[in-house]
């Protein structure tokens, strides 16, 4: 049993964290259902255990937070659909490798509802789209833009932190770090993609997905 939580308005982040922290210690006890929590940031950045201090470019923009998850710098903030996910992966084969790739298709089946393609990089975390109205790389491929951060902690088998998809932020909010340690590589957003999406939009669709892609992990 799943439980779903949606938060509205901006929820700090010190409090995203105790919430989290307190969740999962009850679901490992068995005293609690496992949770996914939808919510947004006020503008901040979270290092996670990989960053790197160069890459926190304009270090007195945001507050910066330690988020003790796996990755390097990442933005939140208003606009962006933060994804906590609380689950128990004692019960869910405790292969932490198909748990990423499971919450990765799950990102990917979400996009796909709102034809749009997201694409998996090797060593490159996260959900791509490609750009093929900018310029090609040097390489002559095609520009590509994140659109989602993943990165997660385990504690007793039991997962949080989670996944964050751009549905219309600030994405100059993004300059003041080298998102996940890569420099050249941009960032966009469902509605800099053209798409007229709301968060509501996203949240239905990530609800749909999650029953197909997750629950048959």
């Amino acid at each position: 049993m799943v439980e779903w939580i949606i938060t509205d308005g901006l929820t700090e982040y010190a409090e995203a964290l105790t919430f989290m922290e307190q969740r999962v210690a009850a679901i490992s006890a068995g005293t609690a259902d496992e949770a996914i929590w939808q919510l947004e940031h006020p503008p901040l950045y979270t290092a996670g255990t990989s960053a790197k201090r160069d890459d926190l470019i304009d270090p007195d923009r945001f507050p910066v937070y330690e988020a003790r998850r796996g990755g390097e710098y990442t933005y939140h903030g208003p606009g962006q659909r933060v994804v906590y996910v609380m689950l128990d992966l004692g019960k869910r084969g405790r292969d932490v490798r198909k748990f990423v790739q499971d919450l990765e298709n799950w990102v990917i089946a979400t996009l796909e509802t709102f034809n749009v393609k997201g694409e998996i990089r090797q060593g490159r975390v996260g959900v791509w789209v490609q750009r093929p109205e900018k310029p090609t790389q040097p390489d002559g491929t095609l520009a590509e833009d994140k659109i989602a951060a993943l990165g997660i902690r385990l504690r007793k088998w039991v997962s949080f932190h989670g996944i964050s998809i751009n549905v219309d932020p600030d994405l100059s909010h993004f300059d003041g770090i080298v998102p996940c340690g890569i420099s050249d590589h941009g960032v966009t957003s469902l509605v800099d993609l053209g798409l007229p999406v709301t968060m509501h939009d996203l949240d239905v669709a990530l609800r749909q997905t999650f029953e197909t892609v997750m629950q048959s992990a």
